[in-house]
């Protein structure tokens, strides 16, 4: 398993910016696809966007198409997810996950059960 370190996130308005990152403290996340997740309350965990290991392979939810951006920085061990326009229903916590491309990123991204290692969550409200 992967230690995952995240940061980011915080109370924004409707409408705002927030960026996340995920790192990894030990390891190379370089041949790894990386997701990043997130939970409402009385939700199920869902997929918001994935990327595969070159960075070169992405997916995003619909939900989130158009306003929310995933990149990584594997010199730095290191995955963002740019959201903008946020919406009130964007407000969950937001978990980045790790593993070895077992898929395709889309498959992956689908399947939560799919990833094996995980960060420590990250509330992100949007709210005026």
């Amino acid at each position: 398993q992967v230690q995952l370190v995240q940061s980011g996130g915080g109370l924004v308005q409707p409408g705002g910016s927030l960026r996340l990152s995920c790192a990894a403290s030990e390891v190379s996340l370089d041949y790894y696809t990386i997701g990043w997740f997130r939970q409402a309350p009385g939700k199920e965990r869902e997929g918001v966007s994935c990327i595969g290991s070159s960075g070169t392979s992405t997916y995003y939810a619909d939900s989130v198409k158009g306003r929310f951006t995933i990149s990584r920085d594997n010199a730095k061990s290191t995955v963002y997810l740019q959201m903008n326009s946020l919406k009130p229903e964007d407000t969950a916590v937001y978990y980045c996950a790790a593993e070895p491309p077992i898929s395709t990123v889309s498959t992956m991204c689908v399947m939560r059960a799919a990833f094996g290692s995980w960060g420590q969550g990250t509330q992100v409200a949007v709210s005026s």
